[in-house]
């Protein structure tokens, strides 16, 4: 649980559930790059992950291995990106460099928003699209 700067206290209740064609690759590679870390991964014998919970700064990303008849397919496989992860962080531009240093596909470099946020945009290695900010407002 965090505490919001009007004292409210709140906890996650949106939980981002990704598929990946290589869970496992995918795995290492938001940890290394986005400094993800493990929270639980399990794997059925053929080494598919069926889920796995992955934590930034206390908030938590979720994902598996794309299975053969549930409906879910990888960005690479997509004309175009449906959608994207916003991803609040405490210091974008230290997140930034990690990201960039570490080989993500860096989309722009952190740049002020005009709603108070200074963000830069990356994918991953199968094409989800990724944008972490920090606040600009005191």
């Amino acid at each position: 649980m965090t505490t919001t700067d009007q004292g409210v206290s709140h906890r996650q209740r949106i939980f981002p559930y990704l598929t990946y064609a290589d869970a496992g690759a995918a795995i290492e590679w938001l940890c290394r790059t986005f400094g993800y870390e493990r929270i639980d991964v399990q794997e059925i014998p053929d080494g598919r992950i069926v889920h796995a919970a992955l934590a930034l700064e206390g908030a938590q990303v979720m994902l598996a291995s794309i299975f053969d008849g549930g409906g879910y397919c990888s960005p690479q496989d997509l004309a175009a990106v449906p959608g994207h992860l916003l991803v609040e962080v405490d210091d974008v531009e230290a997140h930034f460099r990690r990201a960039q240093n570490a080989g993500a596909g860096i989309r722009y470099e952190p740049r002020d928003q005009p709603w108070g946020v200074r963000l830069y945009e990356a994918t991953d290695l199968e094409g989800h699209r990724w944008s972490f900010f920090q606040s600009t407002r005191n």
